[in-house]
């Protein structure tokens, strides 16, 4: 069975590593020494690196992973990147047998430009597009792109496994409340996530439903959203382009 473990890096980082029958693969590594250290410690063999864009926290790590062990490298074909890597543009597939996956590639513009995520039927890399109750900030792209690019998602299975790259969980359950304080949902997301973070555990990996459920900016239909979220019109791009501006000063 695929294992999949965080990889804790920087203040708040994840990097994803998966791994089967003692063969890896990492997402987004930022940094090269603690993943050096858990392929050793676990005794495996680094087979592939999957990048979802071009900050350095998701990808300063990887020359000197590839000078500890050779692997191919797939990066967005949209962004520019130093070392040698496989392009993957949208609706390609990369196919990883040795931690028996494959995976569909999405290019979710809003982020960066060139942003893509990794998805199969049971799981989800999405880099800094969608966070646990929350998503990416926008250094390159539009509102629009961004809203997109996250409506996209939503038509992937409720159960599909979301695994972003970093920990925001508690402030973006916060900044959420202030937007829809009579969610159930939410309330108890609140409780989970609180008691988790107490003992020190991850608040991820999410899934597509309780993000549902729970994500105001994939609910901005919802009445309580749209009103406290101020926004001049009503529609869903702009109460989205309102609660993020919302959230960056939060």
């Amino acid at each position: 069975m695929l294992n999949i473990i965080p990889i804790p890096a920087f203040e708040d980082n994840y990097i994803w590593l998966l791994h089967l029958n003692g063969y890896a693969v990492v997402v987004d590594p930022g940094d090269a020494v603690p993943v050096i250290e858990i392929l050793q410690k676990l005794n495996l063999t680094l087979t592939a690196i999957l990048i979802t864009h071009h900050h350095s926290d998701h990808i300063d790590g990887v020359s000197d992973l590839l000078r500890h062990q050779a692997a191919p490298v797939y990066a967005p074909q949209y962004e520019k990147f130093d070392f040698e890597h496989i392009k993957l543009a949208d609706g390609d597939r990369i196919e990883l047998p040795d931690i028996a996956q494959s995976f569909r590639v999405m290019w979710l513009p809003g982020h960066t430009l060139g942003h893509i995520a990794y998805v199969n039927e049971d799981y989800l890399f999405c880099g800094d597009t969608l966070f646990a109750a929350g998503c990416g900030r926008l250094f390159e792209g539009t509102p629009a792109q961004m809203q997109a690019s996250l409506e996209s998602l939503k038509e992937l299975s409720p159960n599909t496994k979301v695994f972003c790259t970093h920990e925001y969980t508690t402030k973006n359950i916060a900044f959420a409340l202030t937007l829809e304080p009579d969610n159930a949902d939410l309330q108890t997301r609140a409780s989970v996530v609180k008691q988790l973070r107490q003992l020190r555990l991850p608040s991820l990996p999410s899934n597509i439903a309780l993000e549902l459920a729970t994500n105001p900016f994939l609910r901005c239909n919802q009445a309580s959203i749209i009103k406290n979220s101020h926004a001049e019109k009503s529609d869903a791009l702009s109460v989205f382009t309102a609660i993020r501006t919302l959230r960056n000063h939060y």
